[in-house]
């Protein structure tokens, strides 16, 4: 088992078929105990209880610094120490650049990118001070190719940062032994996708895909499992797409 001993916070992780929930059944599964954060405070918990009794479920919303904080003094409480943060909470919008309004540009721009800066603050503290760590950051394919499926021009825009974000969190955070990676999956079917994907519209991105297939939650997992493990004890600072070639740089 990769986690053997070791505790993780999984942010987004309560949306039965999302990839925080595949990527903390997959920690648990190699022996993690896990800590679920999520918007949903009793979706939260009821989504740790169907894990077992040693993980637990808190209540957090991503862009708020004090909520952050509180969550994690919740969480090194209850496990005693963290060696895992995954910043996977996310939301995304289907709009073009002229339909954006101030607040859908804040509500993109505060979930999936000051959120990553929040909760990592959080949590930063105690790993420094343990002087070892894994942050992994969830960004897309959307902030490298300039526009996704599902996602607006504000959408790439804040996946785009975080990719900024984490690099430098990497290079700063290096010395204290905390390793900042980041993950930009492709199209993946999660319940942000379900539903809005046409038969056709099907067709016309697999003939992108040299993999020839959608992507699941379960692909993007083993690829946080990997930077939360020592397997990628020397990795910080890289971004690893999991997106079936449909961008190959």
């Amino acid at each position: 088992m990769l986690l053997e001993g070791k505790t993780a916070v999984i942010s987004g992780a309560a949306s039965p078929r999302g990839i925080g929930l595949a990527t903390a059944r997959l920690f648990a599964a190699h022996g993690a105990k896990v800590a679920i954060l999520d918007l949903d405070e009793q979706g939260a918990k009821d989504t740790a209880a169907s894990l077992g009794p040693e993980h637990v479920g808190i209540g957090c919303n991503v862009t708020d610094l004090d909520a952050c904080k509180h969550a994690a003094d919740v969480a090194i409480t209850a496990f005693g120490h963290i060696d895992i943060l995954l910043n996977n909470a996310g939301v995304t919008q289907p709009v073009k650049t002229m339909e954006i309004d101030e607040a859908s540009w804040r509500r993109i721009l505060d979930v999936n990118l000051t959120g990553v800066l929040y909760l990592s603050q959080a949590f930063i503290p105690h790993m420094r001070s343990r002087r070892k760590g894994s942050i992994a950051c969830m960004s897309s394919v959307s902030a490298q190719r300039g526009g996704g499926i599902f996602g607006g021009p504000h959408y790439s825009a804040a996946k785009a940062g975080v990719l900024g974000l984490a690099k430098a969190m990497a290079r700063e955070l290096g010395p204290d032994g905390i390793r900042v990676n980041c993950v930009t999956p492709g199209l993946i079917q999660t319940d942000i996708t379900g539903g809005k994907l046409t038969d056709g519209m099907r067709q016309d991105i697999l003939k992108g895909i040299p993999l020839n297939r959608l992507g699941n939650a379960e692909d993007v997992a083993g690829a946080y499992l990997f930077l939360a493990s020592d397997l990628s004890a020397y990795i910080t600072g890289a971004v690893i797409d999991v997106n079936g070639g449909m961008l190959i740089h």
